[in-house]
């Protein structure tokens, strides 16, 4: 049985034009052990921009990191994004067990320098997403 113990965690919304920029970008936060997991998401944004009205279709990261990270996350992110005025939601969440541990490790990458591969099924290893 996982344990209950709440781990702090920090999590944060931003969105990309394109998949491609949100891969790069998501995989550039990672080498950097800025994050240790992104979520992407196609998503249809509808917003006011310049007194317009709107509509693209982005990619939207959830990032997950630790808290201790958040402000070098903050400027690499506004450093590393596309858009002049990116996304930038963040809030504090919980997890329990090892799921939580595992997001406050620093994960060194792999030998052939992608992420550590995923897991197959829940419960045979590492976490997934």
């Amino acid at each position: 049985m996982p344990d209950a113990e709440p781990i702090p965690v920090s999590l944060v919304l931003t969105t990309e034009a394109d998949r491609e920029r949100a891969e790069a970008l998501a995989l550039a936060l990672l080498e950097r052990g800025l994050v240790t997991c992104v979520s992407l998401h196609p998503v249809v944004s509808l917003y006011r921009w310049q007194g317009q009205l709107e509509r693209s279709e982005e990619v939207q990261l959830l990032l997950k990191t630790s808290t201790g990270k958040l402000e070098a996350l903050r400027r690499s992110l506004l450093e590393l994004h596309s858009y002049d005025t990116p996304e930038w939601i963040h809030w504090q969440a919980s997890s329990a067990g090892s799921y939580g541990r595992w997001l406050l490790e620093p994960l060194p990458l792999s030998p052939g320098g992608g992420p550590p591969a995923p897991a197959g099924r829940p419960g045979d290893g590492g976490p997934a997403g």
